[in-house]
């Protein structure tokens, strides 16, 4: 088979792709995705994660690199998520032995890695943060993943970033910063302070859909969380001396939401820094997943050439 396969184990998706280790692009036409449910059953989404990976047909000779979120023991390959909104039904799980057993065509091996420092890899080397020393990249979704860059090396630990490089464990205003911002927190404030209750199937993008088209309530509680990301990420941004923030995760699609209130939590951290929207998150984790397991950051050099963009997956 040609180009590294990659497994993109998101809270509500799941996507296998192969990329191809000269361009560092995906493949055309490799992406394959499921939906998934990170509320449900060990079982049902173990199912839902084999299901994707054999999309890929994959070789006994191959390593299948799979970006997942934490937190999770990437070494042993053994979830811990506990009390973090999703997966909670994973703890304790051996995920590699689990793939290994019930693939229809197991790999040779299975390499974790944090999807959050896979986003940030893949949008140094072929994404938004190409040309850049010093990068931070975060995902926005179900929690807010980071990652600390230089020269295309991670940098989890030192005085110039946040314990792990994880800024989600940050406390702002006595609140974890993923009780204020994330998809569950807005659902929340949404809940408490709206006039009427949410309609059945309304979560963050309906929630977005209304602020754009007028409802106060809801643009207010993009508009605080946005702006406080800003504000607790700026001190951060100064420290490290970064050159660019590049945002993704599935929050991103509300850009015109979270692009004035960001900027404005910046500050005048703002002014040193390029603040970028990511062209296509999931393919900048895949391709990041696949540099990692490869080890392409010793080369230290971003690829030349056009950088990612959207891509057409089967369903």
């Amino acid at each position: 088979m040609t180009g590294h396969p990659v497994l993109e184990v998101g809270g509500t998706h799941v996507r296998a792709s192969r990329i191809d280790t000269t361009t560092w692009h995906p493949l055309p036409g490799s992406a394959y995705r499921l939906p998934l449910d990170g509320s449900g059953s060990a079982d049902a989404i173990t199912a839902t994660i084999v299901a994707c990976a054999d999309a890929l047909c994959l070789a006994p000779s191959e390593t299948l690199s799979v970006a997942i979120p934490g937190p999770f023991d990437y070494h042993a390959g053994i979830a811990r998520f506990e009390g973090v909104g999703k997966f909670d039904d994973l703890a304790g799980v051996d995920l590699r032995q689990t793939l290994l057993n019930r693939m229809a065509q197991p790999p040779g091996q299975v390499k974790f890695v944090n999807d959050a420092e896979a986003f940030g890899l893949g949008e140094w080397f072929a994404g938004s943060a190409r040309g850049y020393q010093r990068a931070v990249a975060i995902t926005l979704g179900t929690g807010v993943g980071s990652v600390f860059i230089e020269g295309g090396r991670i940098v989890r630990s030192g005085p110039s970033v946040p314990p792990g490089g994880h800024v989600y464990r940050l406390v702002v205003g006595g609140l974890r910063l993923e009780d204020t911002v994330s998809r569950r927190a807005i659902v929340a404030a949404y809940d408490h302070l709206a006039s009427s209750p949410r309609t059945d199937g309304q979560d963050v993008r309906e929630i977005a859909a209304a602020a754009l088209s007028g409802d106060q309530v809801a643009a207010r509680i993009f508009a605080h969380a946005f702006r406080l990301l800003g504000e607790t990420l700026a001190p951060w941004l100064v420290l490290f001396r970064a050159q660019v923030l590049v945002v993704g995760g599935g929050l991103s699609a509300s850009w015109p939401l979270i692009c004035g209130p960001l900027r404005n939590g910046l500050s005048e951290a703002a002014d040193e820094v390029a603040m970028v929207r990511s062209a296509n998150t999931e393919n900048a984790i895949a391709v990041g997943a696949a540099c990692g397991a490869t080890e392409c950051r010793a080369v230290a050099q971003p690829v030349p050439g056009p950088a990612m963009t959207g891509s057409t997956e089967r369903t």
